[in-house]
Protein backbone atom coordinates (compact mmCIF):
# COMPACT_ATOMS: atom_id res chain seq x y z
CA UNK A 1 0.00 0.00 0.00
CA UNK A 2 1.09 3.76 -0.86
CA UNK A 3 0.65 5.62 2.32
CA UNK A 4 1.37 8.70 0.81
CA UNK A 5 -2.23 8.29 -0.40
CA UNK A 6 -3.62 8.11 2.93
CA UNK A 7 -3.30 11.63 4.50
CA UNK A 8 -3.32 11.01 8.76
CA UNK A 9 -6.40 13.97 8.05
CA UNK A 10 -8.44 11.67 6.64
CA UNK A 11 -8.34 8.81 9.33
CA UNK A 12 -6.30 10.47 12.56
CA UNK A 13 -9.40 12.66 13.74
CA UNK A 14 -12.04 10.44 12.86
CA UNK A 15 -10.41 7.18 14.35
CA UNK A 16 -9.05 8.43 17.69
CA UNK A 17 -13.13 10.37 17.97
CA UNK A 18 -14.14 6.36 17.92
CA UNK A 19 -11.01 5.45 20.07
CA UNK A 20 -12.93 7.74 22.60
CA UNK A 21 -16.05 6.83 22.22
CA UNK A 22 -16.65 3.33 23.90
CA UNK A 23 -14.22 4.49 26.97
CA UNK A 24 -16.45 7.57 27.86
CA UNK A 25 -19.86 5.83 27.17
CA UNK A 26 -18.90 3.04 29.45
CA UNK A 27 -17.41 4.79 32.30
CA UNK A 28 -19.56 8.06 32.28
CA UNK A 29 -22.46 8.06 30.19
CA UNK A 30 -23.88 4.56 31.32
CA UNK A 31 -23.42 5.75 35.25
CA UNK A 32 -26.22 8.18 34.37
CA UNK A 33 -28.36 6.16 32.58
CA UNK A 34 -28.47 3.44 35.22
CA UNK A 35 -28.99 6.17 37.56
CA UNK A 36 -31.86 7.15 35.65
CA UNK A 37 -32.86 3.96 35.11
CA UNK A 38 -33.26 2.68 38.79
CA UNK A 39 -30.58 0.87 39.87
CA UNK A 40 -28.74 1.74 43.08
CA UNK A 41 -25.85 4.08 43.58
CA UNK A 42 -23.54 1.48 44.73
CA UNK A 43 -24.36 -1.58 41.87
CA UNK A 44 -23.29 1.26 39.40
CA UNK A 45 -20.47 2.32 40.47
CA UNK A 46 -19.12 -1.62 41.32
CA UNK A 47 -20.16 -3.12 37.39
CA UNK A 48 -19.41 0.33 35.62
CA UNK A 49 -15.54 0.01 37.33
CA UNK A 50 -15.32 -3.58 36.81
CA UNK A 51 -16.16 -3.84 33.37
CA UNK A 52 -13.15 -1.66 32.86
CA UNK A 53 -10.38 -3.82 33.66
CA UNK A 54 -9.76 -4.95 29.74
CA UNK A 55 -8.17 -1.30 29.56
CA UNK A 56 -6.41 -2.34 32.84
CA UNK A 57 -4.89 -5.63 31.31
CA UNK A 58 -4.89 -4.88 27.69
CA UNK A 59 -0.86 -4.77 26.88
CA UNK A 60 -1.62 -9.12 27.95
CA UNK A 61 -3.09 -9.68 24.26
CA UNK A 62 -1.12 -7.04 22.35
CA UNK A 63 1.63 -9.15 21.37
CA UNK A 64 -0.88 -11.56 20.13
CA UNK A 65 -2.20 -8.91 17.07
CA UNK A 66 1.19 -8.61 15.95
CA UNK A 67 0.52 -12.49 14.58
CA UNK A 68 -2.88 -12.14 13.10
CA UNK A 69 -4.70 -9.70 9.91
CA UNK A 70 -3.55 -6.06 9.56
CA UNK A 71 -3.91 -3.48 12.08
CA UNK A 72 -6.48 -2.20 10.30
CA UNK A 73 -8.31 -5.03 10.64
CA UNK A 74 -8.61 -4.82 13.87
CA UNK A 75 -9.48 -1.13 14.26
CA UNK A 76 -12.40 -1.73 11.95
CA UNK A 77 -13.64 -5.14 13.02
CA UNK A 78 -13.65 -3.64 16.60
CA UNK A 79 -15.62 -0.54 15.91
CA UNK A 80 -18.12 -2.65 14.09
CA UNK A 81 -18.42 -4.91 17.28
CA UNK A 82 -18.71 -1.86 19.50
CA UNK A 83 -21.35 -0.07 17.02
CA UNK A 84 -23.33 -3.57 17.14
CA UNK A 85 -23.12 -4.03 20.92
CA UNK A 86 -24.71 -0.77 22.27
CA UNK A 87 -27.07 -1.57 19.57
CA UNK A 88 -27.86 -4.90 21.86
CA UNK A 89 -27.88 -2.77 25.27
CA UNK A 90 -30.46 -0.81 24.14
CA UNK A 91 -32.74 -4.06 23.48
CA UNK A 92 -31.53 -5.50 26.57
CA UNK A 93 -33.04 -2.25 28.53
CA UNK A 94 -36.03 -3.22 27.77
CA UNK A 95 -35.71 -6.69 29.43
CA UNK A 96 -36.78 -8.35 32.99
CA UNK A 97 -33.76 -8.67 34.15
CA UNK A 98 -31.91 -5.15 32.09
CA UNK A 99 -28.68 -4.37 34.30
CA UNK A 100 -27.34 -7.93 34.56
CA UNK A 101 -27.43 -8.48 30.70
CA UNK A 102 -26.45 -4.78 30.12
CA UNK A 103 -23.68 -5.00 32.17
CA UNK A 104 -22.10 -8.26 30.39
CA UNK A 105 -22.62 -6.86 26.69
CA UNK A 106 -20.40 -3.75 28.10
CA UNK A 107 -18.40 -5.90 28.72
CA UNK A 108 -17.78 -7.10 25.60
CA UNK A 109 -17.83 -3.64 24.10
CA UNK A 110 -14.69 -2.79 27.08
CA UNK A 111 -12.55 -5.74 25.64
CA UNK A 112 -13.64 -4.48 22.00
CA UNK A 113 -12.56 -0.98 22.85
CA UNK A 114 -9.52 -1.92 24.74
CA UNK A 115 -8.71 -4.17 21.64
CA UNK A 116 -9.20 -0.76 19.38
CA UNK A 117 -6.96 1.16 21.68
CA UNK A 118 -3.86 -1.23 21.08
CA UNK A 119 -4.60 -1.41 17.41
CA UNK A 120 -5.12 2.29 16.52
CA UNK A 121 -2.32 2.94 18.69
CA UNK A 122 -0.02 0.74 16.36
CA UNK A 123 -1.35 1.75 12.82
CA UNK A 124 -0.41 4.99 14.09
CA UNK A 125 3.21 4.59 14.99
CA UNK A 126 3.47 2.40 12.25
CA UNK A 127 2.46 4.46 9.31
CA UNK A 128 3.79 7.86 10.44
CA UNK A 129 7.37 9.38 10.76
CA UNK A 130 8.15 10.18 14.06
CA UNK A 131 7.95 13.88 12.17
CA UNK A 132 4.44 13.23 11.28
CA UNK A 133 3.89 11.92 14.66
CA UNK A 134 4.38 15.00 16.41
CA UNK A 135 2.76 16.79 13.55
CA UNK A 136 -0.39 15.23 14.28
CA UNK A 137 -0.43 14.37 17.81
CA UNK A 138 -3.08 17.80 18.65
CA UNK A 139 -5.77 15.82 16.12
CA UNK A 140 -5.05 12.79 18.20
CA UNK A 141 -6.01 14.38 21.44
CA UNK A 142 -8.34 17.31 20.22
CA UNK A 143 -10.84 14.15 18.59
CA UNK A 144 -10.26 12.03 21.63
CA UNK A 145 -11.74 14.92 23.59
CA UNK A 146 -14.15 15.94 21.21
CA UNK A 147 -15.50 12.50 21.76
CA UNK A 148 -16.19 12.93 25.68
CA UNK A 149 -18.08 16.37 24.83
CA UNK A 150 -20.22 14.19 22.35
CA UNK A 151 -20.71 11.82 24.83
CA UNK A 152 -20.87 13.38 28.14
CA UNK A 153 -22.12 17.09 26.51
CA UNK A 154 -24.29 16.43 23.35
CA UNK A 155 -25.84 12.78 24.42
CA UNK A 156 -26.48 13.03 27.76
CA UNK A 157 -28.11 17.03 27.03
CA UNK A 158 -29.98 15.16 23.97
CA UNK A 159 -31.23 12.49 26.84
CA UNK A 160 -32.53 15.11 29.14
CA UNK A 161 -34.34 16.53 26.22
CA UNK A 162 -35.99 13.06 25.25
CA UNK A 163 -36.65 12.18 29.30
CA UNK A 164 -38.77 15.88 29.13
CA UNK A 165 -40.57 14.66 26.07
CA UNK A 166 -41.92 11.24 27.04
CA UNK A 167 -42.60 13.16 30.34
CA UNK A 168 -45.38 14.89 29.27
CA UNK A 169 -47.31 11.88 28.33
CA UNK A 170 -47.77 11.59 32.46
CA UNK A 171 -45.45 8.88 33.18
CA UNK A 172 -42.68 9.20 35.76
CA UNK A 173 -39.29 10.64 34.99
CA UNK A 174 -37.79 6.32 35.65
CA UNK A 175 -40.07 5.25 32.94
CA UNK A 176 -39.01 8.54 30.49
CA UNK A 177 -35.99 7.62 30.85
CA UNK A 178 -36.45 4.17 29.20
CA UNK A 179 -37.08 5.11 25.74
CA UNK A 180 -35.01 8.28 26.40
CA UNK A 181 -31.65 6.06 27.01
CA UNK A 182 -33.09 3.28 24.05
CA UNK A 183 -32.73 6.03 21.73
CA UNK A 184 -29.36 7.37 23.06
CA UNK A 185 -27.54 3.82 23.10
CA UNK A 186 -28.82 2.89 19.67
CA UNK A 187 -27.36 6.51 18.88
CA UNK A 188 -23.61 5.58 20.07
CA UNK A 189 -23.92 2.59 18.12
CA UNK A 190 -24.77 4.16 15.11
CA UNK A 191 -21.97 6.17 15.36
CA UNK A 192 -19.52 3.43 15.60
CA UNK A 193 -20.68 1.43 12.60
CA UNK A 194 -20.56 4.39 10.49
CA UNK A 195 -17.16 5.02 11.66
CA UNK A 196 -15.89 1.40 10.97
CA UNK A 197 -17.72 1.23 7.51
CA UNK A 198 -16.04 4.60 7.05
CA UNK A 199 -12.58 3.41 8.23
CA UNK A 200 -13.05 0.78 6.04
CA UNK A 201 -11.90 2.72 3.12
CA UNK A 202 -9.91 5.25 4.63
CA UNK A 203 -7.13 3.59 7.14
CA UNK A 204 -4.10 2.28 6.09
CA UNK A 205 -3.46 -1.18 7.07
CA UNK A 206 -0.85 -0.20 9.08
CA UNK A 207 1.96 -3.37 8.25
CA UNK A 208 1.15 -6.97 7.81
CA UNK A 209 1.34 -9.38 10.16
CA UNK A 210 4.30 -10.16 11.35
CA UNK A 211 6.27 -12.27 8.65
CA UNK A 212 8.30 -13.77 11.51
CA UNK A 213 6.04 -16.86 12.53
CA UNK A 214 6.11 -17.28 16.04
CA UNK A 215 4.43 -20.02 18.22
CA UNK A 216 2.01 -19.22 21.18
CA UNK A 217 4.70 -20.43 23.67
CA UNK A 218 7.44 -17.70 22.17
CA UNK A 219 5.20 -14.93 21.97
CA UNK A 220 4.69 -15.93 25.96
CA UNK A 221 7.94 -16.02 26.69
CA UNK A 222 8.29 -12.61 25.32
CA UNK A 223 5.87 -11.01 27.15
CA UNK A 224 6.65 -12.84 30.39
CA UNK A 225 10.19 -10.69 29.08
CA UNK A 226 8.85 -7.46 29.15
CA UNK A 227 7.10 -7.97 32.52
CA UNK A 228 10.72 -9.20 34.20
CA UNK A 229 12.35 -5.95 32.74
CA UNK A 230 9.54 -3.91 34.15
CA UNK A 231 9.75 -5.25 37.65
CA UNK A 232 13.26 -4.95 37.71
CA UNK A 233 13.50 -1.33 36.73
CA UNK A 234 15.27 0.98 38.95
CA UNK A 235 12.90 2.22 41.49
CA UNK A 236 10.00 0.69 40.02
CA UNK A 237 8.14 -0.09 43.49
CA UNK A 238 8.22 3.60 44.11
CA UNK A 239 7.16 4.23 40.35
CA UNK A 240 4.11 1.93 40.69
CA UNK A 241 2.95 3.01 44.47
CA UNK A 242 3.23 6.99 42.89
CA UNK A 243 1.08 5.64 40.05
CA UNK A 244 -1.56 4.46 42.17
CA UNK A 245 -1.47 7.25 44.53
CA UNK A 246 -1.73 9.86 41.62
CA UNK A 247 -5.30 9.37 40.39
CA UNK A 248 -6.27 7.96 43.97
CA UNK A 249 -8.60 10.94 44.42
CA UNK A 250 -10.43 11.00 41.23
CA UNK A 251 -11.18 7.43 41.16
CA UNK A 252 -13.28 7.47 43.96
CA UNK A 253 -15.24 9.98 42.87
CA UNK A 254 -15.07 9.56 39.17
CA UNK A 255 -18.57 7.53 39.45
CA UNK A 256 -20.11 9.24 42.50
CA UNK A 257 -19.75 12.71 41.35
CA UNK A 258 -22.46 12.56 38.15
CA UNK A 259 -24.56 10.88 40.47
CA UNK A 260 -24.08 13.27 43.22
CA UNK A 261 -25.37 16.06 40.61
CA UNK A 262 -28.27 14.16 39.83
CA UNK A 263 -29.12 12.73 43.33
CA UNK A 264 -32.03 14.86 44.97
CA UNK A 265 -31.12 17.72 47.22
CA UNK A 266 -33.37 15.65 49.58
CA UNK A 267 -30.84 12.92 49.58
CA UNK A 268 -27.65 15.03 49.38
CA UNK A 269 -27.50 15.59 45.77
CA UNK A 270 -27.62 18.56 44.24
CA UNK A 271 -31.02 17.72 41.60
CA UNK A 272 -29.36 18.54 38.32
CA UNK A 273 -31.03 17.34 35.31
CA UNK A 274 -29.70 15.64 32.65
CA UNK A 275 -29.74 18.71 30.17
CA UNK A 276 -27.91 20.80 33.30
CA UNK A 277 -25.12 18.13 33.39
CA UNK A 278 -24.33 17.83 29.63
CA UNK A 279 -24.01 21.56 29.19
CA UNK A 280 -21.64 21.42 31.77
CA UNK A 281 -20.09 18.43 31.13
CA UNK A 282 -19.49 18.63 27.58
CA UNK A 283 -19.27 22.56 26.62
CA UNK A 284 -17.46 24.34 29.59
CA UNK A 285 -16.03 21.46 31.39
CA UNK A 286 -14.57 20.30 28.20
CA UNK A 287 -13.15 23.31 27.25
CA UNK A 288 -11.73 23.96 30.41
CA UNK A 289 -9.67 19.89 29.97
CA UNK A 290 -8.22 21.00 27.21
CA UNK A 291 -6.97 24.59 28.33
CA UNK A 292 -5.74 22.52 31.33
CA UNK A 293 -3.81 20.15 29.87
CA UNK A 294 -2.75 22.88 26.97
CA UNK A 295 -1.37 25.21 30.00
CA UNK A 296 0.36 22.46 31.86
CA UNK A 297 2.46 21.23 28.98
CA UNK A 298 3.94 24.84 28.69
CA UNK A 299 3.85 25.31 32.27
CA UNK A 300 6.03 22.16 32.42
CA UNK A 301 7.88 22.58 29.94
CA UNK A 302 8.99 26.25 31.29
CA UNK A 303 10.37 24.98 35.09
CA UNK A 304 11.30 20.69 33.98
CA UNK A 305 8.62 18.33 35.93
CA UNK A 306 10.47 17.90 38.64
CA UNK A 307 10.28 21.49 39.92
CA UNK A 308 6.61 21.60 38.67
CA UNK A 309 5.49 18.00 39.97
CA UNK A 310 3.87 19.35 43.76
CA UNK A 311 1.89 21.92 42.13
CA UNK A 312 0.19 19.86 39.43
CA UNK A 313 -0.59 17.51 42.04
CA UNK A 314 -2.02 20.22 43.96
CA UNK A 315 -4.31 21.64 40.96
CA UNK A 316 -5.32 17.86 39.96
CA UNK A 317 -6.55 17.65 43.57
CA UNK A 318 -7.83 20.63 43.84
CA UNK A 319 -11.97 19.36 42.60
CA UNK A 320 -12.19 17.53 45.67
CA UNK A 321 -11.87 20.90 47.98
CA UNK A 322 -14.73 21.89 45.31
CA UNK A 323 -16.94 18.74 45.94
CA UNK A 324 -16.70 19.00 49.64
CA UNK A 325 -17.81 22.49 49.47
CA UNK A 326 -20.94 21.27 47.19
CA UNK A 327 -21.91 18.46 49.45
CA UNK A 328 -22.04 20.41 52.39
CA UNK A 329 -23.30 23.97 51.56
CA UNK A 330 -25.98 22.56 48.25
CA UNK A 331 -25.69 25.76 46.57
CA UNK A 332 -29.04 26.35 44.36
CA UNK A 333 -26.96 29.07 41.84
CA UNK A 334 -26.49 27.06 38.50
CA UNK A 335 -23.33 29.33 37.95
CA UNK A 336 -21.84 28.52 40.73
CA UNK A 337 -22.16 24.55 40.26
CA UNK A 338 -20.75 24.77 36.50
CA UNK A 339 -17.89 27.22 37.73
CA UNK A 340 -17.39 23.90 40.34
CA UNK A 341 -17.43 21.87 37.29
CA UNK A 342 -15.13 23.93 35.07
CA UNK A 343 -12.98 24.11 37.83
CA UNK A 344 -12.93 19.94 38.16
CA UNK A 345 -12.17 19.69 34.63
CA UNK A 346 -9.10 22.11 34.40
CA UNK A 347 -7.72 20.37 37.43
CA UNK A 348 -7.87 17.30 36.10
CA UNK A 349 -6.44 18.45 32.67
CA UNK A 350 -3.65 20.26 33.97
CA UNK A 351 -3.00 17.28 36.85
CA UNK A 352 -2.99 14.71 34.37
CA UNK A 353 -0.46 15.78 32.09
CA UNK A 354 1.91 15.81 34.84
CA UNK A 355 1.41 11.74 35.33
CA UNK A 356 1.91 11.11 31.91
CA UNK A 357 4.86 12.56 31.53
CA UNK A 358 6.27 11.15 34.83
CA UNK A 359 5.34 7.60 33.32
CA UNK A 360 6.56 8.58 29.72
CA UNK A 361 9.86 9.84 31.21
CA UNK A 362 10.91 7.83 34.41
CA UNK A 363 8.86 4.35 34.21
CA UNK A 364 8.52 3.85 29.98
CA UNK A 365 12.21 4.49 28.63
CA UNK A 366 14.17 1.21 27.90
CA UNK A 367 14.34 -2.01 25.90
CA UNK A 368 10.71 -2.14 25.56
CA UNK A 369 9.58 1.37 25.85
CA UNK A 370 6.28 1.12 24.13
CA UNK A 371 4.79 -1.53 26.27
CA UNK A 372 5.79 -0.64 29.83
CA UNK A 373 4.73 2.78 29.16
CA UNK A 374 1.09 0.11 28.05
CA UNK A 375 2.31 -1.21 31.57
CA UNK A 376 2.61 1.94 33.55
CA UNK A 377 -1.19 3.05 31.80
CA UNK A 378 -2.70 -0.53 32.94
CA UNK A 379 -1.49 0.15 36.98
CA UNK A 380 -2.94 3.65 36.57
CA UNK A 381 -6.22 2.16 35.29
CA UNK A 382 -6.48 -0.76 37.71
CA UNK A 383 -5.69 2.21 40.75
CA UNK A 384 -8.94 4.40 39.14
CA UNK A 385 -10.74 1.00 38.45
CA UNK A 386 -10.61 -0.47 41.96
CA UNK A 387 -11.49 2.99 44.08
CA UNK A 388 -13.97 2.97 41.38
CA UNK A 389 -16.03 0.01 42.32
CA UNK A 390 -15.97 0.47 46.27
CA UNK A 391 -16.79 4.22 45.84
CA UNK A 392 -20.26 3.44 45.50
CA UNK A 393 -20.57 1.59 49.16
CA UNK A 394 -18.46 4.06 50.54
CA UNK A 395 -20.62 7.15 49.71
CA UNK A 396 -24.09 4.89 50.50
CA UNK A 397 -22.48 4.59 53.96
CA UNK A 398 -21.28 7.55 54.74
CA UNK A 399 -23.14 10.26 53.08
CA UNK A 400 -22.10 12.91 50.37
CA UNK A 401 -20.42 14.71 52.63
CA UNK A 402 -18.52 12.63 54.64
CA UNK A 403 -17.75 10.65 51.16
CA UNK A 404 -16.19 14.03 50.02
CA UNK A 405 -14.03 14.64 53.37
CA UNK A 406 -12.52 10.99 53.64
CA UNK A 407 -11.25 11.66 49.33
CA UNK A 408 -9.73 14.67 50.52
CA UNK A 409 -7.62 12.48 53.32
CA UNK A 410 -6.75 9.95 50.97
CA UNK A 411 -5.29 11.69 48.88
CA UNK A 412 -2.55 13.03 51.50
CA UNK A 413 0.04 10.40 50.58
CA UNK A 414 0.30 12.00 46.84
CA UNK A 415 1.49 15.50 48.05
CA UNK A 416 4.00 13.70 50.22
CA UNK A 417 5.26 11.58 47.18
CA UNK A 418 5.49 14.18 44.91
CA UNK A 419 8.22 15.58 47.14
CA UNK A 420 9.97 12.55 47.72
CA UNK A 421 9.68 10.08 44.81
CA UNK A 422 13.22 9.83 42.89
CA UNK A 423 13.90 10.72 39.31
CA UNK A 424 15.96 7.44 37.22
CA UNK A 425 16.31 10.15 34.42
CA UNK A 426 16.77 13.87 33.79
CA UNK A 427 14.70 15.88 34.63
CA UNK A 428 14.44 16.91 30.46
CA UNK A 429 11.93 20.35 30.82
CA UNK A 430 11.43 20.06 26.75
CA UNK A 431 9.99 16.89 27.08
CA UNK A 432 6.80 18.91 28.64
CA UNK A 433 6.46 19.77 24.52
CA UNK A 434 4.85 16.12 24.33
CA UNK A 435 2.14 16.95 25.80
Amino acid sequence: MNSKSYSPLRWVPSAYFAMGMPFVVLNMVCVLMFKGLGIEDSQIALWTSVIMFPWTIKFLWSPFLEMFKTKKFFVVATQLISGIGFGLVALALHLPHFFAISIAILAVIAMSGATHDIALDGLYMAELSKQDQAKYIGWQGAFYNLAKLVATGLLVYLAGILIDHYKTAGVSAEEASLPAWTIIMIACGAILVILSLYHAKSLPSGGAASTQVRTARETLDELWAVIRDFFTKKYIGWYILFIILYRLGEGFVMKIVPLFLKAARADGGLGLSEQQIGMFYGTFGAAAFVLGSLLAGYYISHIGLRKALFSLVCIFNLPFLVYTYFAWAQPESVLLIGSGIVVEYFGYGFGFVGLTLFMMQQVAPGKHQMAHYAFASGIMNLSVMMTGAVSGFLSDALGYKVFFIVVMAAVIPIFVMSRLVPFTYPDNAAAGSKS
